[in-house]
């Protein structure tokens, strides 16, 4: 398997990336496995859904951050569940946690915004965790759309967990929208769940159509990754992205 291109900030001021997606499980699986595959991928930006949300949720997300060498960004218990984490290259402009309307009977969902600058690139991010309910995910797929584009960003990364195949509505609706990074530049390995016998790609990394896909998959096989890291730190497999963000003006 090639290597993505690692993290870089260009002469023009643009800005190449790397975005790792991850449903985490409320960290009820193996921590410092979780932490270990995080590492090895040197994410800039961490997509993360089901963080904790309960009992000194906090605290926990804190701690994956600092194993990870990374700092919390966004979301968390007041997102219900999706987060962002980042490293210190980003300068962070705003962050904003936003809740779904709640459906009775059904999980609270929300979303993880931010908008940050890596040199002199500019970049809306959203972390998302759409409902197990067709139809109530094709509706968060919209409130999602409508979200990125409130961010008033040229150009914006989305990742999440969807719970739902790339034939769907919702991942079409997205992908009509957005580019859907695997298909734009596949790497890595494809399915993502069950991290155990993985058959399903139901997780992805979304790009505006202004980014340059470098390379997206899971990375089984990268360097540092293990599969039974893989195996143990979560129920999911990641997904990881490396994107080439121009600059929002160019240098000189």
């Amino acid at each position: 398997m090639a290597p993505l291109p690692t993290s870089t900030t260009e002469p023009d001021g643009s800005a190449v990336l790397r975005v790792l997606s991850y449903n985490i499980r409320s960290l009820r699986d193996d921590p410092a496995a979780l932490a270990r595959v995080i590492t090895a991928c040197a994410p800039d930006l961490v997509l993360v859904q089901e963080a904790p949300r309960f009992f000194r949720w906090r605290k926990k997300l804190a701690r994956l951050a600092s194993a990870s060498g990374l700092v919390i960004l966004s979301g968390g218990g007041t997102a219900a569940g999706p987060a962002l984490l980042c490293g210190l290259r980003a300068t962070v402009e705003r962050t904003e946690d936003v809740l779904l309307p709640l459906t009775p009977g059904e999980h609270r969902r929300g979303l993880a915004t931010a908008v940050v600058r890596f040199g002199g690139a500019r970049l809306g991010v959203v972390s998302c965790h759409l409902s197990l309910q067709r139809d109530e995910r094709y509706e968060q797929g919209g409130m999602l759309l409508d979200r990125v584009a409130a961010l008033g960003t040229e150009h914006v990364v989305v990742g999440g967990d969807l719970n739902e195949r790339p034939g769907g509505p919702t991942f079409r609706r997205l992908a009509d929208s957005l580019q859907d990074c695997r298909t734009a530049a596949p790497w890595g390995a494809e399915h993502t769940f069950p991290a155990t016998g993985a058959h399903r790609r139901v997780d992805a990394v979304f790009a505006s159509k202004g980014v340059e896909v470098l390379g997206c998959g899971v990375p089984l096989g990268h360097p540092g990754v293990s599969a039974a890291d893989l195996r143990a730190a979560t129920d999911h497999l990641p997904v990881l992205a490396a994107l080439r963000v121009p600059a929002a003006h160019p240098v000189g």
